[in-house]
């Protein structure tokens, strides 16, 4: 039987010499590895009490869509600047040549709902943190942080300390 790591592609040197780059696309192509890739999440989910499900754009979508449907919860994206048509909050974030912008509604979460914030990969934890801040300004909060897959050497749990976090994979380097 496989395990959700044997349907990860791995390609080396992308986008640079000595990145090793771990290619979610290689699950999601496959019945089997999109599946398990989902009950896998869900079963990290087993013993949380929560409102809503919260993914930042895109891969986040891909996961969170069907946990929150499979458990019959609301789903929050969380997108990029300018991708959304109704009042918004924002928050701003360090990419490794500059920043980035997310946002979500102003009326996605409610004060006192309990979020679950769901990504396909952890890094250094910087769109994820972006994302906290955001359900946290609108009062919401955050139970369980979320992700398939963790590069455990670029240290982005490290910048969620004080917050749940689980990961199906682990990968000691980056």
């Amino acid at each position: 039987m496989k395990v959700i790591g044997d349907y990860v592609r791995t390609i080396p040197d992308f986008p640079e010499k000595g990145i090793m780059f771990r290619d979610v696309t290689s699950v999601l192509q496959d019945a089997d590895g999109l599946q398990l890739a989902i009950d896998e999440m869900r079963k990290l989910l087993n013993d949380v009490e929560y409102d809503v499900i919260a993914g930042t754009e895109s891969r986040g979508f891909i996961f969170g869509v069907p946990i929150a449907y499979s458990m019959h919860k609301p789903f929050v994206p969380i997108r990029k600047k300018g991708k959304l048509p109704c009042e918004t909050i924002e928050a701003e974030y360090q990419l490794e040549y500059g920043t980035a912008v997310i946002e979500m509604h102003k009326d996605s979460i409610k004060p006192g709902q309990k979020v679950v914030l769901i990504d396909d990969l952890i890094a250094t934890g910087g769109t994820i943190e972006a994302a906290i801040k955001l359900v946290e300004e609108l009062g919401g909060e955050v139970v369980k942080v979320l992700f398939l897959m963790e590069l455990e050497g670029l240290k982005g749990r490290d910048r969620l300390k004080g917050y749940e976090v689980a990961s199906v994979i682990k990968y000691p380097g980056n």
